[in-house]
């Protein structure tokens, strides 16, 4: 099943159409939509699940949560240790409920990397923000510089909360007695998505398009996604990406030459990686 839109046409709005469309084709009663928060609105949200539908979203944090803060007010001499998960339920309103959405449960888990990467990147942006401060850099985009009128200062209050959710990610769902591992888990599965993306717009020159017809444009991504299936075929089958596959495969060709009634060929013989590569897949 192949749908597509036009450019201009926001992501946040074509999610619910391909959904239904999909779960019609296949005649499913219920999927799990796993998504990244940039790609649900609150009407997709509402949509989903007025669709009678689950989902797993990444959560934006705009304030510290409530259990994170009183961990850390009981356990105040305490570090965060990596992995660690916190749960906080959060049940449907009455108005909610009698539009048919479900209780949802948030997960907040701590990642010692992430801290680690978020640290560093706030440690950069709060010395750009002291040096346009102090005068010794021009003021851009920094969102630890607060300007009222002509003076400027280092939003400290802001640093804090930003230092105090170094590290954690949220996760939402509206599944039924849902467990970290497995909500989490199927988050984190959201790489393989990336990657195909990745691999379909660069690797298989799914665009720019250089068409007008729209069977010209379903025509091209047609070939682009069945492209896409053949190579993930072929890094199922032989356990080796498909850069290395190709890199391996194409030094070796095969040459017949015709000299009067003899067909000769040439060819380098294969190494037994890639002969057993080639095995795999066929």
């Amino acid at each position: 099943m192949l749908e597509a839109f036009e450019g201009n046409k926001a992501e946040t709005k074509t999610m619910l159409p391909v959904i239904t469309a999909f779960t019609t084709a296949h005649q499913l009663r219920d999927v799990v939509v796993v998504a990244d928060a940039g790609m649900i609105s609150a009407a997709n949200q509402a949509g989903i699940e007025a669709a009678g539908l689950s989902f797993i979203l990444g959560t934006k944090i705009p304030d510290i949560p409530y259990v994170l803060s009183q961990w850390r007010r009981e356990h105040p001499d305490e570090d965060l240790l990596d992995g660690q998960v916190f749960t906080q339920p959060w049940p449907a309103s009455t108005a909610e409920r009698e539009r048919g959405q479900r209780d949802k449960t948030i997960y907040y888990q701590y990642s010692a990397d992430r801290a680690r990467r978020t640290l560093r990147g706030i440690n950069e942006q709060v010395t750009k923000a002291e040096n346009a401060v102090a005068g010794k850099a021009p003021v851009k985009r920094n969102r630890f510089i607060t300007l009222t009128g002509t003076a400027k200062s280092v939003n400290r209050n802001l640093e804090a909360k930003a230092r105090a959710l170094a590290g954690i990610k949220g996760y939402t769902t509206n599944i039924t007695n849902p467990s970290p591992e497995f909500v989490i888990g199927a988050y984190h599965q959201l790489w393989r998505i990336e990657k195909s993306f990745r691999m379909s717009k660069h690797d298989l020159r799914a665009r720019p398009i250089y068409h007008y017809k729209r069977e010209s444009i379903d025509a091209h991504l047609t070939i682009v996604f069945a492209a896409l299936a053949v190579t993930r075929l072929i890094e199922a089958r032989t356990g080796w990406s498909i850069k290395k596959f190709i890199q391996t495969a194409r030094r070796y060709r095969t040459i017949h030459i015709r000299a009067g009634q003899q067909l000769l060929t040439a060819e380098d013989p294969l190494p037994t990686d890639l002969r057993d590569a080639l095995a795999q897949i066929v």
